[in-house]
């Protein structure tokens, strides 16, 4: 019963009391100054606003991003896109206007340098209304329909600039391929440009 009665006077003496204050003071004080450490290393106010890297070349993308504390990385190359120069970006993510924290990785995609090549189809002895939706699915241009005597209707050659293809020659999507298409009625029609 008397410690009870000491620990009682104890707790409520002036001396517990002023060192239970400075505690509690030197507590928030401590919390404070943490607080105000972690939010200036870790740069929580602070925001960058993503740039528009559209139609920038690498170099480019580096000096601006590095002049923003930025950094970048490539993606894979994307579809060709005629819209674009050669080599430059034509995605970013995170998308121009979004704000990020300092030394953010900013995820560029590049234009290759031209489409890529697409393999010829075997398509001679087939009608030209099996061949030519099947050439432009494949991202072929139909150029020049030419006529030659023979016995059947079919395309007999595929032509790009004036030179024989035939079936695995690869070209680059959008070229253009001339049709030489057999004439069983004889009469010669003249060439028509599609």
């Amino acid at each position: 019963m008397d410690f009870f009665k000491g620990l009682f006077r104890f707790v409520f003496s002036k001396t517990f009391l002023i060192q239970l204050v400075i505690a509690i003071t030197m507590i928030v004080i401590l919390c404070f100054v943490a607080l105000q450490w972690l939010e200036s290393s870790t740069n929580h106010d602070q925001r960058i606003v993503v740039p528009s890297l559209s139609k920038k070349t690498l170099d480019e993308v580096k000096a601006i991003l590095e002049e923003k504390d930025l950094r970048f990385e490539v993606q894979d190359s994307a579809n060709f896109n005629s819209q674009y120069p050669r080599y430059s970006v034509i995605e970013q993510n995170p998308a121009a206007g979004n704000k990020v924290k300092e030394n953010r990785k900013i995820y560029v995609t590049l234009n290759p340098s031209g489409y890529r090549k697409i393999e010829v189809p075997d398509v001679i002895r087939k009608t030209r209304r099996q061949v030519e939706p099947r050439l432009v699915a494949l991202g072929f241009k139909i150029g020049t329909i030419t006529y030659k005597p023979d016995p059947s209707d079919q395309v007999l050659q595929l032509r790009h600039k004036g030179k024989n293809l035939k079936p695995g020659d690869k070209l680059m999507k959008t070229s253009t391929i001339d049709l030489v298409i057999g004439d069983r009625s004889g009469n010669l029609r003249l060439s028509s440009d599609n």
